[in-house]
């Protein structure tokens, strides 16, 4: 095995949490999610010069998946490398990279079938604006199974659906560091309350993680946190790893139960910003706010319902 590479946290603020991108020092350089429009110049290049290199190095850019807070900043960052880095993508998530649009016709789609938010579109047409810094045909589209070669230094490709569908693991192999952006997302970061799209696909993936991939190391995509309200580390040693995923299994398990009895006894309609999942939140006792962006809640419980539904 050669020397372990250099992996340094680049972290930009955002909202109510901090976005987490990884800066891989391989030959080849890369760096892992991009924050969003301001986070390469603000965040990232001040912290690469603290550490004696140039955002001009870097060679990769690999996305695990394509929510905004992931892939806003890579047009910014491709232009400021100089426009020599490649950007990786799962062909799932792509249209996100290339689009605008495709998320505020995702959020017209999901949470807004929920919230019934009248100036949804117009927000999120906005909100896209400001924090995606450019759309852009993706270099490199991987589907998992794919190992890339930063120059000696072997990344393979994990699909681990579930968050989003195009959701993947970058393995450093020689020493198992992985980065899974938000596909673990034990007890939630800032609202308390995990999100993904697809339930089954989603505990399938942390159950690969768990007991397949075996991280040395795991880096997640936000401070996300125990069900004590304890935010994890950023990088978390194997043992704390198997801990999160374990965890992230079981709180998965009682959203699920909860959310399979209000599907069951049928969503009521009612007054509360749950609705109509109103009996979910009381269940788990979740009194976060649905409508915050980013929240969860209704991403996750209309998986479950779609779920349902294609079961009958």
């Amino acid at each position: 095995m050669s020397a372990p590479v250099a992996i340094h946290p680049l972290v930009s603020p955002w909202g109510r949490f901090g976005l987490y991108s990884f800066f891989i020092d391989a030959p080849e350089p890369a760096i892992v999610d991009t924050g969003i429009t301001t986070s390469p110049a603000e965040g990232m290049a001040p912290e690469l010069e603290r550490l004696g290199r140039s955002i001009e190095e870097v060679r990769w850019i690999l996305l695990t998946h394509g929510h905004i807070d992931h892939l806003g900043g890579a047009h910014a960052l491709w232009e400021l490398t100089g426009r020599k880095a490649k950007v990786v993508i799962h062909e799932a998530d792509a249209p996100l990279l290339r689009s605008r649009r495709a998320h505020v016709d995702e959020y017209l789609a999901g949470r807004n079938r929920y919230l019934k938010n009248p100036a949804g579109e117009q927000q999120q047409l906005a909100a896209t604006a400001h924090a995606i810094s450019g759309e852009m045909e993706p270099h490199v589209l991987v589907r998992g199974g794919e190992v890339l070669d930063l120059g000696g230094v072997a990344v393979s490709v994990r699909h681990i659906p579930g968050h989003t569908p195009g959701s993947v693991a970058y393995v450093v192999e020689d020493q198992n560091a992985v980065f899974v952006g938000d596909a673990v997302q034990v007890h939630g970061a800032a609202n308390h309350f995990p999100g993904y799209e697809d339930p089954a696909a989603y505990r399938s993936s942390l159950e690969y993680l768990k007991d397949e991939v075996r991280p040395q190391r795991l880096y997640l995509g936000h401070p996300y946190r125990s069900t004590a309200g304890v935010p994890f580390e950023i990088g978390m040693d194997a043992d704390t790893a198997r801990a999160a995923l374990q965890e992230s299994l079981e709180v998965e398990a009682r959203v699920r139960e909860a959310a399979v009895r209000a599907l069951d006894a049928g969503p009521v309609e009612s007054d509360s910003p749950y609705s109509p999942f109103a009996s979910v939140a009381e269940d788990l006792g979740y009194t976060g706010d649905p409508a915050l962006e980013p929240s969860p809640f209704f991403t996750t419980l209309g998986g479950y319902q779609r779920e349902r539904g294609a079961g009958r």
